[in-house]
């Protein structure tokens, strides 16, 4: 399949999980599975770890006045003061995958 096709392809799942297969070995060749988010003509992007929600809301009695009741936060409003598992990962990830790189991608029928 050439690589607009694939792109094209790729184009009608955005939004929804697929798995995507790489033509690399070791545990990156088993599969990326996530939320497809972007397609691009040279990479795609993959939700792969969705975020926790925020401890704290805004304007609520918790927290005493900062992000989720620890340390601050930064410009994203990312918590780097040491909570949610020391700060890190709790903003979920994105993997991004070269579309030459990819062997094939798996997507539910409906």
């Amino acid at each position: 399949m050439c690589e607009h096709d694939l792109v094209e392809s790729l184009r009608r799942y955005i939004g929804r999980t697929v798995t995507i297969f790489t033509t690399s070995g070791g545990l990156s060749g088993s599969g990326f599975t996530g939320v497809l988010a972007a397609v691009c003509e040279g990479t795609v992007k993959l939700i792969t770890d969705i975020g926790a929600p925020p401890a704290c809301c805004v304007g609520s009695a918790c927290g005493g006045g900062n992000y989720g009741g620890c340390g601050g936060g930064n410009a994203l409003g990312a918590n780097v003061g040491g909570c949610n598992g020391g700060g890190y990962g709790w903003l979920g990830s994105v993997t991004e995958i070269p579309v030459c790189k990819i062997a094939s991608f798996t997507h539910s029928a409906i």
